[in-house]
């Protein structure tokens, strides 16, 4: 059986329409577990609302982590997907991504394509969304998208990792290219920030989750060899990572220079999310969430 878990904290402005989406087809016999953590909305009963398919687990934590832990505890099979809230994939995504876990043993871990709808964005949003979207790495890697299927085996990948701001990315980087799939008959709708002051806040968080990743990724010093014992060779190999270079706007512009104005965009949007991420990076704040509230707007998911 598949298993669906989606934590939620104080989701309840969306999270009517994922579970709409998933539950459209009755012939579909997803497992379908949501984990309300620490919520002081009406998450809980939106989600119960949806009838017995979906079992609603309540927890006082706000902790993304946390919630996934205690979702994977009440799980019943796999492959199992793991779905944020905000997102909206529907029933025939899962049998989609099921089927190229099933279909291909070399997979461990999939994501569908994804959909962003930019219309009611401001410009500079859809600007840098017409980038982002172009980048190698953000087509290629499992992040962003707000969904990850994994077999079991992929599932004992990514719950060895330590817990993460930037959950999502780390869980992509855990599978080498060819343990991973990026299925793009199986669709997701990502909601983008409608505004700039927001794009900034989801920029400045992935800022810093990225820097708090790669602090995890760093290797330690090496301790001094002990008498009449080899040391053992260091890895020369650099940790893998998702950051845009400069090569990479090169290129693009290279492939079409009409970008240009969305490049400087883009650029900007990077450097004030540098520039916003400073204090944290610098105190080790790699918990408070910045999460922008344009994307929830006018949902009609109640």
């Amino acid at each position: 059986m598949t298993s669906i878990v989606i934590p939620a904290h104080n989701e309840g402005r969306v999270i009517g329409r994922l579970l709409d989406a998933l539950l459209a087809d009755s012939a579909d016999g997803s497992d379908i577990v949501v984990v309300c953590n620490g919520c002081t909305d009406d998450t809980a009963e939106v989600a119960g609302a949806r009838g017995p398919r979906v079992r609603v687990v309540d927890i006082p934590t706000p902790s993304k982590h946390t919630a996934l832990r205690v979702g994977d505890e009440h799980a019943r099979g796999f492959p199992r997907l793991y779905v944020d809230a905000d997102v909206v994939l529907g029933a025939d995504g899962v049998r989609a991504l099921v089927a190229a876990l099933d279909g291909t043993p070399e997979f461990l871990a999939a994501a569908p394509g994804r959909d962003i709808p930019l219309a009611g964005c401001a410009w500079p949003v859809r600007a840098y969304y017409r980038v982002w979207q172009r980048l190698p790495a953000v087509r290629e890697g499992l992040f962003g998208r707000g969904v990850i299927a994994v077999t079991e085996a992929g599932h004992a990948r990514i719950a060895a990792l330590p817990p993460l701001m930037a959950d999502d990315l780390a869980a992509s980087l855990a599978f080498g290219r060819g343990e991973r799939t990026v299925v793009e008959s199986a669709r997701v709708v990502v909601h983008p920030p409608r505004t700039w002051s927001d794009l900034v806040k989801r920029k400045v968080r992935a800022a810093t989750s990225s820097a708090e990743l790669e602090h995890v990724q760093a290797p330690q010093a090496p301790q001094a060899p002990q008498p009449q014992q080899p040391q053992a060779p260091q890895s020369t190999h650099a940790a893998p990572s998702a950051r845009t270079g400069t090569a990479d706007l090169r290129a693009l512009l290279r492939a079409d220079p009409r970008l240009l104005p969305e490049v400087v965009v883009f650029v900007v949007a990077a450097l004030a999310a540098r520039r916003g991420s400073r204090k944290a990076i610098r105190d080790g704040d790699f918990s408070t969430w910045l999460r922008d509230e344009s994307s929830r707007q006018d949902t009609g998911s109640a």
